[in-house]
Parts: C-alpha cells; structure tokens; sequence
C-alpha cells in the first residue's frame, strides 16, 4: 500500500488563504522602470491617441484650421506615447534584443521625420492599445479562475462541542469540526463524520454530477453543499486545499516565459529583417521614403506575437477549469513531443482498490455461507481488504448477519463472533502458526493479495484479491501510439513482479519493471529521458523523483502533497480521462498558438505587398495592421474555452 503525508500542524501564522490573481510584475521587471511605467500607462495613452486622432481629424475637416494648429494633438501623442516606447526600444538594442517591435520604432522616428504625424500617432495607438489589449485578454482568458475567488466564502462555521462558532478561513486548522450549512461552499477539504446529502463538485471537476456524501466521504473545498447539513473534519488547511491550488495556477503562471513564447520571439527575430529588407527595397526602387514608412507601418507586429501567451494562459484556465493544474507551463508545449510513456502501477493504471477474484471453499463449507459470515464481520475492519469483501457480499445479495465480540489486534487479523460462529480472518502464515485444523488444506501460494479463514477453529476458505485496471485504462494505453505518436510504453513499479506482469497483460503492456525501489525508478526515468523525451504519471510519494527526472511529470489523484509538488501537471480526479484531456489541451494550444502567430504575420506579409507597390499609404497600413492584431487576439482567446469534444477515450 502506498503511503500519503498530512501537512503537520504549525503554530505559526497561517499563509494567506485567500486566492488572489497575481498583481506582481514579471521577473527582471519593476512596475517603477521606464518599461513598467509603459505598460502601466498604456491604456491611458491609447485613449488620449484616439482623442487626439480625432481632435486632429475635427479641427482639420471640421474647422479647417492651419495645418500647425490641427498637428498639435498629434504632436502630443508621439511626445507622451512614442518617447517611452523609443526609450524602451533604446535599452533593448543596448542589451542586444532585437524583437519584433524594434519596427514600431522605426516606423516612429520615420514618421517623424518625415512629417507623417497622423501615421505615428497610429503606430502609438497600435503599439499602447496592443498592451492594453493583452492585458484584457489575459483577464478574458482568466476569468474562470476569476470567478472561483469572488465565490470562496471567507469565514468557516467551527464546531467544539456543542457550540459552533464563525472563524475566519485561515485560523481552520487540520483536523477542526466544521459545519457546512444547506447551500454553503465547502470552505476546506475535508471528510465527512456527520450526516448525509449530496454536493455539486462540477464547478472543479467539470462533471455535472450531484455526488453523494455521508460519514466517511470525502469532500473539497469549492463544492456547493446541497439541502442537508453536513459535519466534516478538516484534512488540509485552507491554503492547502483544492480550491486554493487551482487559484495558484495563475500566480505561477504569469511570471514564466515557456519555450513556446520564445518561439515566438525567434518569430519575430526573422520577421523584422525580412520587413527591413522589404521596406528598404520598396524606398529603393520606388524613390519614395513613405513607402518605407508605410511598410514598416503595416509590419509592426508587437502585438499579434502577444497572441501565444494569451493561448498559454487561457490553455491554463481552460485545464484548471477541468482539475487539470499547470504547474509549469512549459509542459503544455513538451508534452507534444514525449514519446516515451512510463506509468506507476497502484493508483495509475489501477483504482488502488483490490476486488476479490477468488474464493477457495475447504470442504465442508458452504461459499455463501462463509461470505456471509465473513462480510458480516469484515463490516466493523477498516482494513482495506474489508472494503473489497463488502463488495463481494453486495454483489451476490447478501444481507449481513450482525457480530459481536469483534476485535482487531495489528498483526493478528480479525476476530469476532457471527451467527454463533466464531470467525477468524487472518493470514496464512498467522493460521499456520496457531495450528488451526485442517491448515494442511490451504491452497498453493499465488500472486495477488489474499486472507484466510478460520470457523470454529477449523480452516474454512481463502480470499484472493487484485487491483483492477481502471475501466480506461486498455483503452487509454492502445491509443497512445496511434493518437499521441508515443512510441513506447512501460509500467515502473515498485510491486511484485507477478502482479506487475498481471496488470501489463490487462491494459495491453509488455515493457515492466517491477519491484523497484525510488532510486531504481529514477535511475530508469532518467535513462529513457536521455534517449528520448518522456512522460511519467504516478501518483505516490515514492513516484516524485521519477516525475522530477522526466521530461513531463504528471501526478494524478491527490494522494501526496509531495508528488503534486515535484510533478510539472497535477491531475486532481483520478481519471485517465484527464490525463487525455491535458494531451488533447497541449496540442490544440500549440495548434492555436501558432495558427495566431504565423497567420497573422501572413496577413502582414501580403499587406507589405500592397504597401511596397504604393497601394496602402501609412495610415491605411496602419489600420489594416491594427485589424489583423486584432484578429490574431481573438483567434487566440479560442484556447481558453472547451471544444466539443475534448478527449477520444
């Protein structure tokens, strides 16, 4: 059995529980610095261009004024939009950063110099508004995560003893008594001791189920409470919970640049010569330096490259919608190129919950009889075993008796009385050991997990168990290669080498490594990542070196904090399902991605044509580039919302 940690209580000051978007400036950037101060004031700036743009407009047709007076408005535009911008541009080409706005600046200073006010002032528009632009895309793409901080209830409902007082979320400790009142958000994970009722968990998971719960169920924060009062005990802080890490999604997400970004900065670095090129060839062979102008006007695609980030982060919102946390977004991108899958057993490719497979009756016994008997008793276990063996009794119909004089002693199984028979569920090294009668009868060992009986001191029955594979997970692994292009698949376990073997011939594997230890199985990741780039999902503490060492970590299920920690995707359901999903996610991001970025600077390229041969003046290029900004924005806001379908298990 795998093991899990809980957080220890602290008896310092709790962290702030509150999810909160992040409002912190990038790495390397300080909202005080001649850049941050740009992007600050970019919304303004745009507005006073579009006032000034239309000042100039009015007071040259409208009051035909001289053209010094109708020029004024401009002319404050390019001092208070174009000169942060130059100024920017100018630390830039000092640090050796040659992007794809250096042709906004270009286009200013030729502007300028060549008294095409009107067209510079555009190019500001075009630049400020792109900015204020990405900054309400972000928040469009965001909005989901948004939405789940405005509905996080602020205070929690503590029970102690007969009183129930209000606490604020973060004095919650682990632990604590809480009550959740008829159509109240669940504060904090927890599990239920007291009463019955169902709750909405789809506004985290996606699944439009009412989920029952009643003593021993588990519940997460975020979800709805139906009609009935439930009484939980906590089993994470506030800040530890699921609500809470689904809202950390965004704060680390907003301060790192993915591989993907960069592409689209390698992009640009081969746009802009060719856009140089192009402009200067039009000037050359023409004899008209606004043809220059009007190019670079028209080539200016500061914006349009903002169309990959705004992809990865409503890519992002879009998986925490659907209990899929992007720990590093960079994933979204790696993940397309693994081709190399390797998965933990217990947990991953199975429920982590034994059935029985198997019931040896000894002679003399009846097999309904014993399951009754049994289940009757196993009722009172908490053994894990003992779920499996209700479930058989359920199965076949049984009612269960009622048992008296239970008892469970660690190491020596479980004893009581049922129906006038004394019963024993043990082992069989323990029966042999007591010399139980009729222990010669037991059958050969074999693979799986297994108890014995005794009934009246006489050996009655042996129960064998095995994890099933999940229902998906034939399903899931036959698809990988022909869907996913993955070109191998493995099972790295740290169980026996039968059971490994057992599960590998279920779900369709026939590369294991069983019985390994975390050294061994980092040792293995860390092999096959050298020769090609790897996928690991698992889902226990002994799986977080492995998920570290792989190209793409994946935990799934909420079984260690520790693996959510080491691992780059944290899949919060355990479901193979969303393990798809998250593939199908990466692939269409990249898709959107790049249709926005390529597609867009297609469109510039044509519309360099039509200005290089005298057909777009700089403002009518200037326009024309603003619409296809535009376009590729809109194109990219596409990635934060569901397809139809949105995996094909």
């Amino acid at each position: 059995m795998k093991t899990t940690m809980e957080h220890p209580p602290t008896n310092g000051p709790e962290k702030e529980t509150e999810p909160k978007l992040s409002q912190e400036p990038p790495p390397g950037r300080s909202w005080n610095s001649p850049t941050g101060l740009w992007r600050r004031k970019t919304t303004v700036i745009a507005a006073l261009s579009i006032v000034a743009i239309l000042l100039h407009l009015v007071l040259r047709f409208g009051f035909h004024t001289t053209p010094g007076t109708c020029q004024i408005p401009l002319l404050a535009t390019l001092a208070l939009g174009g000169l942060p911008l130059l100024y920017d541009l100018l630390r830039k080409l000092l640090k050796r950063e040659f992007g794809s706005d250096l042709l906004g600046g270009i286009s200013i200073i030729t502007s300028i110099l060549l008294g095409e006010y009107l067209a510079g002032s555009i190019i500001v528009l075009m630049l400020s508004g792109g900015e204020a632009l990405e900054r309400y895309a972000l928040r469009s793409a965001s909005s989901v995560l948004a939405a789940l901080a405005k509905r996080m209830p602020s205070i929690a409902h503590r029970k102690r003893e007969s009183e129930i007082v209000d606490v604020a979320l973060q004095e919650v400790a682990v632990s604590d008594t809480l009550v959740i009142y008829p159509h109240d958000i669940c504060p904090v994970d927890g599990v239920v001791i007291e009463g019955h009722g169902v709750m909405d968990e789809s506004y985290l998971t996606g699944e439009p189920f009412q989920i029952t719960k009643t003593s021993g169920s588990t519940v997460i924060s975020g979800a709805i409470n139906g009609e009935s009062a439930l009484t939980i005990r906590t089993t994470q802080r506030a800040a530890d919970s699921r609500y809470a890490k689904i809202m950390e999604v965004m704060r680390e997400s907003e301060g790192k640049r993915p591989q993907l970004r960069r592409l689209g900065d390698r992009l640009g670095a081969i746009y802009t010569p060719v856009a140089l090129t192009v402009a200067i060839l039009a000037w050359a062979i023409s004899g008209e330096a606004v043809r220059f102008l009007a190019v670079l006007v028209i080539a200016t695609p500061c914006p349009l490259l903002i169309a990959i980030p705004i992809a990865i982060i409503g890519s992002i919102s879009l998986c925490a919608r659907r209990a899929i946390i992007v720990k590093s977004p960079v994933v979204l991108e790696q993940i397309a190129e693994c081709r190399t899958a390797i998965f933990d057993k217990t947990g991953t490719l199975t429920y982590g919950a034994p059935k029985v497979t198997e019931q040896l009756i000894a002679p003399g016994f009846a097999q309904k009889e014993v399951l009754t008997l049994v289940a009757g008793l196993e009722r009172y276990s908490k053994h894990p075993l003992a779920r499996a063996i209700l479930a058989a009794a359920k199965e076949a119909g049984i009612q269960l008796p009622e048992a008296t004089e239970v008892g469970e002693q660690p190491g020596q199984g479980l004893r009581g009385t049922v129906s006038g028979h004394q019963l024993q569920i043990t082992s069989r090294n323990k029966l042999i050991e007591q010399k139980v009668a009729d222990a010669d009868q037991l059958p050969p060992v074999a693979g799986g997990l297994e108890c014995v009986v005794a009934i009246d001191q006489r050996y009655a029955a042996a129960l064998r168990f095995r994890d099933a594979p999940r229902a998906e997970s034939r399903s899931f692994v036959s698809h990988l290669g022909p869907k996913h292009h993955f070109a191998r698949v493995m099972i790295v376990s740290g169980d026996r080498e039968s059971e490994v073997r057992y599960l590998a011939e279920q779900v369709g594997i026939t590369e294991i490594h069983a019985q390994k230890s975390p050294e061994e199985k980092l040792a293995i990741v860390r092999k096959e990542t050298a020769a090609a780039k790897t996928l690991y999902v698992g889902d226990g503490i002994n799986d977080a070196p492995a998920m570290m060492a792989a190209t793409v970590g994946m935990a799934i299920g909420q079984n260690s904090d520790v693996t959510a920690e080491a691992a780059g995707v944290v899949v919060m359901d355990n479901s193979l399902k969303k393990v798809d999903e998250f593939m199908h996610m990466s692939r269409r991001m990249r898709f959107i991605a790049l249709q926005s970025a390529v597609g867009g600077m297609a469109l510039s390229v044509i519309g360099m044509v039509f200005a290089a041969t005298g057909h777009l003046s700089p403002v009518s290029g200037a326009i024309t580039q603003e619409v296809i900004d535009i376009l590729a924005v809109l194109n990219a806001l596409r990635a934060a919302f569901a397809p139809k379908v949105i995996h094909d298990l």
